[in-house]
């Protein structure tokens, strides 16, 4: 029996349930062969189309019988005003970044890369001999798998400068993604209502951890080559901060990365202080025309809590991440994990660390380097010829962003709908300051889908640049 067949007998069965009361049982599978002389399959084919519309519900070994109409009523959760009172900490709006696209939309505003720059062989691969792995069936130390955390150190260590003790793996604590590392370590290192000195601007999902964990941000003007040492400095002095979480290397949204003398320079201040640094390393695997050097692998007196992400590099759908801290500062962390999350799933350990140490993990990220670079130049060039009134802050030396700032009497809202209403999403800048935006900024990815649509999003975001007079 073909489709026409199964269509015939749902017309037919509709005209019955309309004459029929709700809940009266269906004719049985034969007897429905028999009326409408078609095979068991095609009647079988006929009541899954009915059951997916809502018309009927099956009850496996009884019948098929019609769906009882439901009234639809509001309801009333007014009761939980009182029970939850007013929230402690402000409930931050979903973010652009995280908002799904139309496939017909040219998307600048994500912070993914697109799939066609993930390691999909390596990925998919590693995950089926995870799940034959004794990781399939096991718990995971909280801590993390030794292996796992033997590679993150070793990364790190490998980094390290001669007279510099380098970490060990018992410093490694293995998280699901870095987004809880962050919150983690900003309720383990900041008490709630004390100061956390941050750059300006910065990572919203910092912004928003922060928030969460009830902690005061304290703005420190960064600019192309990071914050000013001195007003590092001043912040510490004025506020009595105990840490100051920071990007040095390809910050988002920037892209800014530290300079060498930049680097030591915050690190004495740090150390100076006796504070902490929270360094966020989350574009590791992204450098283009350079190459990351964590500040971590300089210090070996616990100053510095390094926070190293393989979720955007490896696969989203691999939520693995590391923090490496020492002494008291990496058992207080340990403690919120265990609290929080207890363990990380052992077959995502697993995945991610076969992935990174497979032979062809390393010929992908010199692949990455070059799609990025391509991608970045595209993007920068098509900005320059049809929207130059967005200013590039700088061709970053790696990530996934260009930071673009626009002209003062620019709404940026205005401008992300009319851009949105063409087909081209991009994100307003202001959701990356801590306080209030130093002025119109637009962050557009260059990682995403379609990079061969980049001269016509330029185009579009010039239109609308003009006709808002910039």
């Amino acid at each position: 029996m073909n489709d026409d067949s199964s269509s015939r007998i749902v017309t037919g069965l509709l005209d019955w349930i309309s004459r029929a009361p709700a809940g009266a049982r269906l004719p049985p599978t034969r007897a429905l062969v028999a009326e409408y002389q078609a095979s068991p399959v095609t009647v079988q084919k006929a009541l899954r189309t009915l059951s997916a519309r809502g018309a009927i519900e099956t009850r496996p070994g009884v019948g098929a019988f019609v769906r009882a109409v439901r009234t639809a009523r509001p309801l009333d959760f007014a009761w939980q005003t009182e029970a939850l009172r007013s929230p402690q900490h402000r409930l931050s709006p979903a973010p652009a970044t995280m908002r799904a696209s139309a496939n017909t939309s040219i998307a600048l505003h994500a912070g993914y890369p697109d799939r066609e720059l993930l390691p999909e062989r390596l990925i998919r691969q590693a995950l089926g001999r995870a799940g034959r792995s004794e990781a399939a069936v096991t718990r995971a130390p909280a801590a993390g798998l030794p292996e796992l955390q033997a590679w993150f150190a070793q990364e790190l260590a490998a980094a390290t400068p001669l007279g510099v003790t380098p970490v060990a793996a018992s410093d490694v604590i293995v998280l699901p993604g870095s987004q809880s590392g962050l919150s983690s370590t900003f309720r383990a290192l900041v008490s709630a209502g004390q100061p956390l000195l941050v750059e300006s601007p910065t990572y919203w999902g910092a912004i928003l951890a922060a928030e969460q964990a009830g902690v005061t941000l304290v703005p420190v003007s960064s600019g192309p080559q990071g914050p000013d040492p001195g007003a590092l400095a001043r912040a510490f002095a004025e506020t009595g901060a105990r840490a100051f979480y920071a990007q040095p290397n390809y910050a988002n949204p920037t892209g800014a990365q530290w300079s060498p003398d930049r680097a030591a320079q915050i690190l004495a201040v740090v150390r100076e202080y006796g504070t902490f640094l929270i360094e966020d390393d989350w574009a590791h695997d992204f450098g283009i025309s350079t190459e990351p050097v964590p500040l971590a692998a300089s210090d070996d007196a616990g100053h510095v809590v390094y926070l190293r992400s393989l979720t955007k590099s490896v696969s989203p759908a691999i939520r693995i991440a590391g923090v490496i801290a020492r002494g008291p500062a990496r058992e207080r962390i340990l403690a919120d994990r265990r609290a929080s999350a207890m363990y990380v799933s052992g077959i995502l350990q697993a995945a991610a660390l076969d992935v990174v140490t497979q032979p062809g993990w390393a010929s992908h990220l010199r692949g990455l380097k070059q799609q990025l670079r391509a991608r970045r130049d595209l993007l920068a060039e098509s900005l320059a010829e049809f929207a130059p009134t967005a200013h590039l802050t700088g061709l970053p030396h790696g990530g996934l962003n260009l930071w673009a700032q626009l002209g003062d009497g620019v709404d940026v809202h205005t401008l992300v709908r009319a851009c949105e209403d063409e087909g081209v999403l991009v994100a307003a800048g202001h959701e990356w300051f801590p306080a209030e935006p130093s002025g119109a900024f637009v962050r557009l990815n260059y990682s995403g889908p379609n990079p061969g649509a980049f001269p016509e999003a330029a185009r579009v975001i010039g239109g609308v640049l003009a006709r808002l007079g910039s």
